[in-house]
């Protein structure tokens, strides 16, 4: 069989007027291939034997995960590998780029602002429905990055109301070992009161209490430019397209925490961002002597009011009565409700009185009111006043 190679030598032979046999003698082939190879005016085309992929008896998965909005490779390629998949990560990123022109929603191209290690944690809420014990269940994560490393830390919640972001906030702080210069939020109500339009943003007082406490500067983002956090909102999305892909399923509330806090470890801060180039942990590194050590004693972030303690010593509190030491009436105390629904009541900084929030209209301790009913006198008279006024009707 022809060579490629040989195809310039029949040429230059049969131009010289060399005989075709003579020129098959030559290179060892049949005369009929030279006077094929001529008439063709090339070599013989070898014809490539189309070998199969590793990948083929997988692809009908990976365009079902596509089509469910999957489109991160390392994510597909653990699935498929969870039905026996044994090729590389190459071939399927091979298989999935000319696909990638038929994913939505593409975003705009900006311009990249990198901050300087310890300068900034942005913070951003996601929302997701997964299986927890059996039901379906609406999970809302507060996501918390650091600008610089790309370090994130996520905690999942059934709610994302004040206590439950001022939670969120000091759980990352704590999960990172440190402070950051400043905290970057979104327009929430637990965090800005009113948006900067000309001026300086309103704070919610109690955020302004907790950068105090943590010793952070707070940031807004301006009004309708939540790109200005773009960091922390593409880690919401990569939470839900790996964490929440990854699993599926959970036993609790606390389970479900556990693994991301596993997963975070073992995955999250292992992978290669990117944008940087570089592996995650390596990166912090580098940042952790740069944020500030975390206060000695941890921020309460449980619901903080105030209330005025009735005649019957009792405060009123989300629809039920609660008792208080009787001493206090017509006094105020506030009141705080943890995380676990146990309120707790102090007066003058001082706890006076500890309770599990319930359904039923009163909640009493028998000890609040014992002072009341010591106190109380019964007076006694002789029956002879009775047998007066029994003369007298």
């Amino acid at each position: 069989m022809l060579r490629p190679e040989d195809y310039p030598m029949i040429k230059a032979l049969h131009q010289r007027g060399v005989y075709q046999k003579d020129i098959a003698q030559e290179l060892g082939v049949h005369p009929k291939t030279v006077s094929r190879a001529l008439k063709r005016g090339s070599a013989p085309q070898r014809e490539r034997k189309h070998r199969g992929s590793k990948l083929d008896p997988y692809k009908a998965k990976v365009d079902r995960l596509l089509a469910e909005g999957v489109w991160n490779a390392v994510v597909i390629l653990r699935e498929i590998q969870a039905a026996g998949y044994d090729g590389g990560l190459t071939i399927l990123r091979d298989y999935i780029r000319p696909k990638r022109a038929l994913r939505r929603g593409k975003e705009r191209a900006t311009v990249r602002f990198e901050t300087a290690p310890g300068r900034q944690m942005q913070t951003d809420w996601g929302e997701i429905t997964t299986m927890i014990a059996g039901q379906p269940t609406k999970v809302h994560f507060i996501v918390n990055q650091l600008s610089y490393s790309r370090r994130f830390h996520f905690w999942c919640t059934d709610s994302q109301d004040a206590e439950h972001t001022y939670e969120g906030i000091v759980r990352s702080l704590e999960y990172f070992g440190g402070v950051p210069e400043e905290v970057l939020v979104d327009n929430q109500r637990c965090a800005v009161l009113q948006p900067a339009s000309n001026g300086k943003p309103t704070f919610n007082p109690r955020f302004l209490d907790l950068a105090q406490h943590y010793g952070f500067t707070p940031r807004a983002c301006r009004p309708y430019r939540a790109r200005t956090k773009g960091k922390d909102e593409r880690m919401v999305g990569y939470t839900k397209h790996h964490f929440f892909v990854r699993y599926r399923d959970f036993e609790s509330w606390a389970h479900l925490n556990q693994l991301a806090e596993r997963w975070l470890a073992e995955e999250a801060d292992q992978r290669v961002q990117r944008t940087v180039k570089e592996v995650v942990a390596v990166r912090f590194e580098r940042e952790r002597p740069h944020l500030k050590p975390l206060p000695a004693q941890r921020y309460d972030t449980s619901y903080l009011e105030f209330r005025k303690v009735g005649w019957d010593a009792y405060i009123h509190v989300r629809g039920n009565r609660y008792s208080v030491p009787s001493n206090l009436v017509g006094q105020t105390v506030t009141i705080r409700i943890g995380l676990d629904d146990t309120l707790r009541v102090y007066h003058q900084e001082q706890l006076v009185a500890r309770h599990q929030l319930q359904q039923r209209d009163w909640v009493t301790v028998p000890e609040h009111h014992a002072p009341l009913w010591a106190d109380l006198h019964v007076e006694q008279r002789p029956l002879q006043v009775y047998e007066e006024a029994a003369e007298w009707n």
